[in-house]
């Protein structure tokens, strides 16, 4: 009976793990900071932001043994600052993105250094609290290009730690108001790690 019963362990590890090599998706979870870096313009406006904090939803999908699709959900909340001549004002954000991006990645024992590039809606929302001006701002969504690069460290044949810096290329917002604008372009520098579950 031990005999038996030893054996249908075995079985079921073995086939648990041959389940995870054979495994072409992944869903995982991670802490992320947002750094948005001061800004001038020809506008004489200036922007400047405190560092963000948030959480980051991501699903990948293997469409070979080195090439996955991803899709991720993103939340921040931060505060921005515009200074001008005139003026100097604070709104107070809650930053959503929605991206899609192509990842590429080798395998090396247990560590699977990648890179991804692709496109994110970047959603700003201004919230109304005592962090914000009294301004007529309205939330403003923008196009972004999405990149970056990391590497997963597998920890079991089910789960890995993943770190990662991501980056946006995408226009300064303005939320709407004319007199915040900048026509300027910028790079905001994303920070993750977390978790991820492959089945």
């Amino acid at each position: 009976m031990k005999k038996i019963a030893l054996f249908a362990l075995l079985l079921v590890i073995g086939a648990a793990a041959g389940h995870a090599q054979e495994s072409r998706q992944d869903f995982s979870i991670s802490g992320t900071g947002l750094i948005e870096p001061y800004v001038t313009s020809t506008t004489d406006v200036k922007v400047s932001a405190k560092r963000g904090f948030g959480a980051l939803f991501s699903y990948r999908f293997m469409l070979t043994p080195r090439g996955a699709i991803e899709a991720n959900y993103q939340y921040v909340q931060n505060n921005m600052h515009y200074v001008a001549p005139s003026y100097n004002y604070n709104v107070n954000t809650q930053l959503q993105e929605g991206s899609l991006a192509y990842v590429y990645n080798r395998t090396y024992k247990k560590y699977t250094p990648f890179v991804e590039a692709g496109g994110a809606a970047l959603i700003f929302y201004n919230v109304r609290n005592l962090a914000t001006t009294t301004l007529d701002v309205k939330s403003q969504t923008l196009i972004a290009f999405l990149y970056g690069g990391g590497v997963a460290y597998e920890i079991s044949p089910s789960f890995d730690i993943r770190a990662e810096y991501r980056g946006f290329l995408t226009k300064v917002p303005n939320f709407g108001d004319p007199a915040l604008t900048t026509n300027q372009y910028y790079n905001i520098y994303n920070p993750v790690i977390g978790l991820a579950y492959h089945f």
